[in-house]
């Protein structure tokens, strides 16, 4: 018996919504990674199927369009623009997508207001965003987004209190106005194959690909990823609650340690006297500035940020993005397969 066809059937049936929010062949979304989600990395993913999705990060509304224009020389398959909420410029963000026709643009680091949204929609594109919990789902429908991201304290970087699995229960059943794509912590096939079946339209990778042959990041950080246990992803640790830590998940290294006993030493000062409140707060918040880039671009994997989810354990190696793609899709298929013949 032949059953490719009904596995493609099957799982094709369960992503339809979430490929044609996309434009893409399939529901699998690149998470937008600093330094790593450019130009090469995003057309890879678009034209392997995937979406890729390109992370604006800090840049500048010209330095946003240069990057729009190079991944439109790379690929002619959709792909998208994450845009971070709290960025300064970021009015002047969504109008060069506007006038540069961008297909999707996905709002990241908070909570985008109506009017950027409907900003946003002016020149076409569908707009996504991250929702936290259910009731901003509902509050983030209202206000007119196309589709929905949760993601689950188990990915890399920027994280939130809550597992993907939590979220998964809570949104996925009371969430069917929009697409919702999960992530956070997925790594395999049978993940994506679980969290469709709970009502997923599709789902999106982010240190999976940070490895991928067409990532631009530096050999040893990829290295550094493939040696790593999920064990090794931990968020930063926030020593005094007076002084807030924005948490990250990123491999233990040596700048890790050396910023809990910054911390440490920091607070000391403040309560000795010898440093204000403000000026105590900014050290630590500053503590990794530039040490993303430190990690990816420089290749210094023991003082700057190795940021990667716990789906670390899973990178066994430096993969085409074309090779990663079909790994997850046929364990995904064959895992809907099992599911189908058990029931």
């Amino acid at each position: 018996m032949d059953l490719v066809a009904p596995r493609s059937a099957r799982l094709r049936h369960l992503t339809r919504r979430g490929r044609e929010l996309l434009g893409s062949e399939e529901a699998i979304l690149g998470g937008a990674m600093t330094w790593v989600s450019e130009r090469q990395l995003v057309a890879a993913i678009s034209n392997a199927g995937g979406f890729g999705v390109l992370a604006c990060g800090s840049m500048s509304p010209d330095l946003l369009s240069a990057e729009i224009e190079a991944t439109r020389q790379r690929t002619d398959r959709p792909f998208g623009v994450n845009l971070i909420v709290m960025h300064p410029e970021l009015d002047a963000l969504i109008e060069r997508c506007v006038e540069q026709g961008v297909g999707h643009v996905v709002f990241a680091g908070g909570l985008p207001t109506k009017d950027q949204v409907a900003h946003a929609k002016r020149g076409g594109a569908k707009v996504l965003t991250f929702a936290p919990a259910a009731a901003v789902a509902k509050r983030l429908i209202r206000i007119g987004v196309d589709g929905l991201i949760i993601e689950g304290a188990e990915a890399g970087g920027h994280i939130g209190p809550v597992s993907t699995s939590v979220l998964a229960q809570e949104v996925l059943p009371v969430v069917r106005e929009v697409p919702v794509f999960v992530a956070g912590g997925i790594g395999h096939g049978e993940a994506i194959a679980a969290y469709l079946q709970m009502g997923a339209a599709g789902c999106q990778l982010g240190t999976r690909f940070a490895c991928a042959a067409e990532s631009v990041a530096h050999p040893r950080f990829k290295e550094a990823l493939i040696r790593a246990q999920a064990r090794d992803a931990q968020p930063t640790v926030q020593v005094d609650p007076a002084f807030k830590v924005i948490p990250v998940r990123a491999l233990l290294n040596k700048g890790t340690q050396r910023f809990t006993a910054m911390q440490v030493e920091t607070i000391r000062r403040f309560r000795a006297g010898e440093l204000g409140f403000e000026e105590a707060a900014l050290a630590i918040e500053h503590f990794w500035a530039g040490a993303l880039r430190r990690a990816v671009v420089d290749g210094d994997v023991e003082n700057g940020s190795l940021m990667a989810g716990q789906s670390v354990g899973m990178v066994k190696s430096v993969q085409p993005v074309a090779e990663i793609l079909a790994d997850l899709l046929a364990q995904a298929a064959l895992a809907l397969e099992r599911l189908d013949l058990a029931s």
